[in-house]
């Protein structure tokens, strides 16, 4: 008895960090700091699983954000592909790391421009990712496949269905702060200025002390001053 709850304690021991490294991760992310969140993962033991999936699928995303601005040349590619390599290795054990794979050949089709692939992939991971959830476990970590996929059709220049993934991610997920600049991002290439308004102050009205002055804030207030925005606030 005593030797198996010493196997039990020293298999667990891997994690033990899991959850705090999990929250530095969420907070770094959610003031879209993608880089700063995986340093935090890879600062874990790589022997586990669920910090593993986490720092390879952000770093996958990444990567791939970075691979669109080559044209989604094979060289630019490699790291993306390592990582799904990574994720699929693990996704016997952990359930999230196939929707974090599938999720990330979705990135890599954006980064090539090809739509149609990407939005076949997408729907699948939707697919996974709201199976996970209905029975109340956690889809893809830290940046869900619904949140991804509005970046990603914002990013191929399919504004209205960038538009229908936020809504979507917002209704699955709740109003984010990813959501909320994609709403604004995908209604100002809408010329709906009125809601770009609207959404570019929440973001910028909820932004949290300790959150920096990331790209993303600065082009939120570079945007509110515009007249429309200016009007719409004296109203």
């Amino acid at each position: 008895m005593l030797a198996s709850l010493v196997l039990l304690v020293l298999a667990q021991l891997p994690c033990a960090n899991h959850d705090a490294l999990m929250a530095a991760a969420v907070e770094r992310a959610a003031v879209f700091d993608l880089a700063g969140a995986t340093k935090r993962l890879a600062e874990g033991n790589s022997a586990c699983p669920e910090t593993a999936v986490a720092y390879w699928y952000l770093h996958g995303l990444s990567a791939a954000r970075e691979a669109y601005r080559y044209g989604g040349s094979p060289d630019s590619l490699e790291p993306v592909k390592l990582a799904m390599a990574e994720l699929e290795s693990r996704s016997g054990r952990v359930p999230a790391a196939e929707i974090a794979r599938v999720v990330l050949q979705a990135a890599a089709s954006a980064a090539q421009s090809e739509r149609e692939e990407m939005g076949v992939l997408l729907e699948h991971a939707l697919g996974l990712e709201g199976k996970a959830r209905a029975p109340g476990s956690s889809g893809a970590p830290i940046v869900s496949a619904y949140e991804v996929a509005g970046d990603l059709w914002l990013q191929v220049h399919r504004f209205d269905d960038a538009r229908r993934a936020y809504i979507a991610a917002g209704e699955r997920v709740g109003a984010t702060r990813r959501v909320t600049l994609g709403l604004a991002r995908t209604a100002a290439r809408l010329d709906d200025l009125s809601a770009a308004c609207d959404q570019y102050r929440v973001l910028v009205s909820d932004w949290p002390k300790a959150g920096g002055e990331p790209p993303e804030l600065t082009e939120a207030r570079m945007f509110l001053r515009r007249s429309e925005c200016r009007a719409a606030s004296r109203r």
